[in-house]
């Protein structure tokens, strides 16, 4: 796989050339793991995405998988406590923030599936896009707007159009591999 044409922002990192390779783009469905993307994408905001990436890990094992009934009741120690983990990045609003949206997804739940509630916003069907290169990739959308009004009012935070447009494009929302690159045709 290592002279296969990939999108602009892959590295050298294996771990980065993985993650492109095996599971950005590709469409998820199960909410439980669409919410785990979305807590990770709102820790990214001001940071690297490969700077996640190497923490997902410690990340799943401080917030017990992204169980989010047991995130939920979480408390104000437990969660100060992952503030002296070097493993997590430690800001206190994001941190403080997995519990938040972990209670906002138990709400929502409750009325509709959360895999249900995010891929509205595309119809349900991942939008095929034919970038020609990584600059033409846009940072936001009209849909990526419209979700994140929408989880903010669902009392969801580290959620800006941004974050959404980066979470579309993990999940497979919105097909954004540029067009020279092997995964683009693969997940048309």
């Amino acid at each position: 796989m290592k002279n296969k044409s990939r999108c602009g922002w892959v590295g050298k990192d294996q771990i980065y050339i993985d993650y492109h390779d095996e599971e950005w783009g590709v469409p998820v469905y199960d909410s439980e793991l669409l919410f785990q993307h979305l807590l990770l994408d709102g820790v990214q905001a001001g940071l690297s995405w490969i700077t996640v990436l190497k923490k997902r890990e410690n990340y799943r094992k401080a917030f017990h998988q992204f169980d989010p009934l047991k995130m939920a009741r979480l408390t104000d120690a437990q969660l100060d406590k992952h503030l002296t983990n070097e493993g997590l990045i430690r800001n206190k609003l994001k941190i403080y923030g997995f519990r938040k949206n972990a209670k906002a997804y138990l709400e929502l739940s409750k009325r509709e599936s959360f895999s249900d509630f995010l891929w509205q916003f595309v119809d349900g069907q991942p939008v095929q896009n034919r970038w020609p290169d990584l600059k033409s990739v846009p940072a936001n959308t009209e849909q990526s707007d419209a979700m994140s009004k929408a989880l903010k009012k669902a009392g969801f935070t580290f959620v800006g159009t941004t974050i959404c447009y980066a979470f579309m494009q993990a999940v497979g929302m919105v097909n954004d591999h540029t067009v020279d690159c092997f995964r683009h045709r693969q997940l048309k």
